[in-house]
């Protein structure tokens, strides 16, 4: 699929998503009106507030306290503390155009590689999904610096400051980014007509087996090694620091760890497993991805292996907190809202591994696919397009099949032509 075909979806959600999340972040005023806490009551309102909050213009009662506080000089008089509200306008422009300029690369490069055709539309709607709620992350920690001197403390503990904001605004992030991806997808349906074949690559099913295992590993040190509360704790308090870097400890474990778990110490070996179930989802979920990413790639490059990977992690992150909520005991007395607090969470821990998972799953494919590749038995038999039959560019002779076909040397992971 050519860029100018792909560009337009991506640019329509990246549109959309910023403009849902500013409309979402206009909204707090709303929940601060008495029908509004009458409606829904106290504490949901309160809950919706704080995750709307870090999408807003408004500036927060912190900002507005410590703009009056430095707002003095030693000897009494005013000073002028305009300056930290306009420090916080720039922090929320900043998070709103790195919505965009991040959205747009990866929603284009997923929709070009993952065209929603041929059996594709679940597959593109998940991962563009994903990949906006990666967006939203990395504008959220890249424009914090801003939002944190806007506070006035920007030089006591700014690492922590920098991991608890990175976290921040990931609920609403959750829906708004799943709306910009249903637009982008039926966009991107529209724009792939008259593009051509876009059919499935031939991959050997050992070969996908294997690289879809090898980059799973890579996950499971995050989640299952990293993530268990020793090592957590290590990882934490092993590096202190000084002054303005002190505790880099908590931004580590925001950009390394998928979630925590400990042993079943003082409660029933049965509620323990129920509880690891959602870790073993996630696991399910990327290997799972992984299998069938190479098949549904219509070029398996490494970029695109490495992006998919990242958005097979975050769904199988969402999958295992959704199972969390549903093992939860305590539904009836919190309500949907409280339960969904967790939601999107460990997003920068799934960029980080997911990345690494998806360059160590496509370095596995191309070695175990030039070896099985002699094999023409061994390839995927629903790989090709069924559509296509025996023409274009999925017909076994046709010119330009190249590693794609079943008798060719595996997958091909070199750059891709402009045109491609």
């Amino acid at each position: 699929m050519e860029y100018r075909r792909a560009a337009i979806p991506a640019l329509i959600g990246g549109l959309l998503l910023t403009a849902l999340l500013w409309w979402a972040g206009a909204s707090t005023q709303a929940l601060r009106l008495p029908g509004t806490v009458d409606v829904l009551g106290g504490l949901t309102a309160a809950q919706l507030e704080h995750w709307l909050t870090p999408w807003s213009y408004d500036p927060p009662p912190s900002v507005r306290i410590g703009a009056e506080t430095f707002g003095v000089g030693e000897d009494g008089a005013a000073i002028d503390n305009s300056r930290y509200l306009s420090l916080y306008t720039t922090g929320m422009q900043i998070r709103f155009v790195a919505v965009l300029l991040f959205f747009v690369p990866g929603a284009l490069l997923l929709v070009r590689r993952l065209p929603p055709v041929n059996g594709r539309v679940p597959a593109a709607l998940l991962a563009v999904w994903a990949w906006g709620l990666v967006a939203g992350t990395l504008a959220v920690a890249v424009s914090a610096p801003w939002l944190i001197a806007a506070n006035g403390r920007g030089s006591y503990r700014f690492l922590p400051q920098l991991a608890g904001m990175a976290s921040a605004g990931r609920q609403i992030l959750v829906f708004a980014a799943l709306v910009a991806a249903v637009v982008a997808v039926l966009a991107a349906r529209v724009t792939a007509k008259g593009a051509g074949p876009l059919p499935r690559a031939a991959v050997p099913v050992a070969a996908a087996r294997l690289a879809a295992t090898v980059g799973t590993a890579v996950i499971a040190v995050s989640l299952v090694v990293l993530s268990y509360q020793p090592v957590a704790a290590a990882l934490q308090t092993a590096f202190t620091g000084t002054g303005l870097f002190a505790e880099p400890g908590d931004l580590l474990r925001q950009w390394l760890l998928l979630g925590s778990w400990a042993g079943p110490a003082g409660t029933p070996v049965g509620d323990w497993f129920l509880y690891r179930v959602a870790d073993a989802l996630v696991l399910a979920v990327v290997w799972w991805s992984l299998r069938w990413l190479p098949v549904l790639l219509t070029r398996t490059t490494v970029p695109a292996m490495a992006a998919g990977t990242v958005c097979a992690t975050v769904l199988g992150l969402l999958a295992g907190q959704l199972a969390q909520m549903v093992f939860s005991d305590g539904g009836m007395r919190w309500g949907l809202v409280q339960l969904s607090a967790g939601i999107g969470g460990g997003v920068p821990a799934a960029l980080t591994f997911g990345l690494l998972a998806g360059a160590a799953a496509a370095v596995t494919l191309r070695v175990a696919g030039g070896r099985a590749g002699t094999d023409p038995g061994a390839t995927d038999p629903g790989a090709t397009d069924p559509g296509a039959g025996a023409s274009g560019a999925d017909a076994p002779g046709a010119a330009g099949s190249g590693a794609d076909a079943p008798g060719g040397p595996g997958p091909d992971l070199r750059p891709a032509s402009p045109k491609d």
